[in-house]
């Protein structure tokens, strides 16, 4: 517990994953080194170490999901599975030497902003520091959320969420409920359906499920973007350029999505050819209000005599008898949970206590708000990485993180330029005039028009996840810190504090 105790840096990151590392890379580019990267588990690698699932994928293209700093010219397919993309997050700690400013098994606990002095003091599992700034990078897709189902303490058999896999537990042979039918379900389902006796998918909605044209990238291919790496720029280029011509349709004109569902429904029925099945895998909303799932394997799965689809959500569990709303019983030898994460609800805000005694839970009871995606008021010196209304609906989130990895650089500058022990916070003005436009603009998607409930909404209903334009419009917005939107704190005239102790 003293290894780290009464330490002090110049900015402290949380989480080791796509945000945290990438926050590292840009310190160490900008001349901070003094800086560390606390890490809850005992590697780097975030959700794409805690999702290892079978079949766990990206359903974004390898070369536009990566670092622009840190190109692969070697990905071995054009949509990367899990092991493929963790070892490039392993690949870019060594490459850039992070290793040593990371902490490792060192979960934070609880982070306390000191006015009188200035800094974050942190406690977390492995000892307590301090720091002058805290990058959140802890991420919404982070921590699972298994739903409250009476009965569920009595099941008797294997229970886990499909972000902690019990690799352990042998599914041959068992009858297996999958809960869920979102990203990870639609992954878990074609894999585990050639070895388990049965596998019953409980089903509360649809999704639209539109096939992933995945393929192997040959060796000439990958040899070319090592000789010529503009190639590689370039490939990422047009599928950048693809995504942000989409943009439009689903932020200012939804009913121009009509043609995409009619191909979504071909691909349905190209499958499924049971009328009953493909009425019940019918969604009765706009495609895109939900997220848009890719899958070439998933409905043949579902057509195979082992596979039973419940269209109703898990409602009670009696012994090893699974109750769905509709009435329909199942019995079960295990439950996997591929029921989504906190998102709009992330536990690490109930662990950050601001400058009046507030926790980000309690400042964000009203739904989640941030100045640009990453300053929340009354929070001086903290910012968050893929904070609120800065995911994306249909590409890749590593072009938002390098979009709040400039805003994170200029605001660290920003503070240097004022030297001192200086803090910048919030203004509560700023915060609501920025998160005013943002839901204004929100109003005519399709996640707000498209007539769904996603995880993208927030229990008041309100979407503070999705960010309702290009990701270019976004890199404009986080390219600078405007200080005018800030109030500057210094040290009180009669404070006494030291910069370190």
């Amino acid at each position: 517990m003293a290894e780290h105790e009464h330490e002090h840096v110049r900015v402290a990151v949380v989480g080791s994953g796509f945000g945290g590392l990438g926050a590292a890379v840009r310190l160490r580019r900008e001349g901070v080194t003094d800086f560390v990267v606390l890490e809850r588990a005992d590697s780097v690698g975030g959700t794409w170490r805690d999702n290892s699932y079978p079949g766990c994928a990206c359903d974004v293209p390898s070369h536009l999901y990566s670092f622009s700093f840190a190109p692969n010219p070697d990905w071995p397919r054009t949509f990367s599975g899990q092991e493929h993309i963790r070892a490039y997050l392993e690949h870019v700690t060594d490459v850039f030497r992070l290793r040593p400013h990371i902490r490792f098994n060192s979960e934070v606990k609880k982070m306390t902003w000191d006015g009188e002095k200035l800094r974050w003091d942190i406690e977390t599992t492995s000892g307590s520091l301090s720091a002058d700034v805290v990058v959140s990078a802890t991420g919404p897709l982070s921590d699972p959320k298994i739903p409250d189902i009476p009965g569920l303490d009595s099941f008797p058999g294997k229970v886990f969420h499909s972000a902690r896999w019990d690799h352990d537990y042998d599914l041959r042979g068992k009858r297996v409920a999958m809960v869920g039918t979102g990203a990870s379900a639609i992954q878990i389902v074609p894999v585990i359906q050639p070895v388990a006796q049965k596998v019953t998918l409980f089903q509360r909605t649809p999704p639209w499920v539109m096939p992933r044209v995945d393929r192997a990238i040959s060796g000439a291919e990958r040899a070319l973007h090592r000789a010529l790496p503009f190639t590689a720029q370039a490939r990422r280029g047009l599928l950048w350029g693809l995504r942000e011509l989409q943009v439009q349709a689903f932020t200012k004109h939804p009913n121009e999505l009509g043609l995409i569902e009619k191909l979504a429904k071909q691909n349905m029925a190209r499958a499924i050819k049971d009328p009953s099945l493909r009425a019940k895998l019918t969604p009765d909303y706009r495609l895109g209000c939900k997220r848009v799932l890719l899958s070439s394997e998933y409905y043949p799965a579902l057509a195979r005599p082992n596979v039973d689809l419940v269209a109703s959500g898990l409602t009670e569990v009696r012994g090893s008898t699974l109750v769905a709303a509709d009435g329909s019983e199942a019995e079960v030898d295990a439950i996997v949970f591929g029921t989504g994460f906190h998102v709009t609800d992330m536990p690490i805000a109930d662990r950050v206590v601001g400058a009046d005694g507030r926790t980000l839970a309690e400042s964000w009871k009203g739904g989640m708000e941030a100045l640009r995606g990453a300053s929340a008021a009354g929070f001086p010196n903290w910012m968050t990485i893929i904070g609120p209304n800065t995911g994306l609906g249909n590409s890749s989130m590593i072009l938002m993180i390098e979009s709040q990895l400039n805003y994170m650089a200029d605001f660290v500058r920003q503070l240097d330029v004022l030297g001192g022990r200086a803090a910048l916070d919030a203004r509560p003005a700023a915060v609501q005039a920025w998160n005013h436009r943002v839901q204004e603009r929100m109003k005519r998607t399709v996640w707000n028009t498209g007539g769904c409930t996603s995880w993208y909404l927030d229990a008041n209903g309100r979407n503070t996840t999705i960010w309702p334009g290009t990701t270019s419009e976004f890199r404009r917005a986080t390219r600078r810190v405007d200080l005018s939107e800030y109030e500057l704190l210094r040290v009180p005239a009669d404070s006494k504090a030291e910069v370190t102790a």
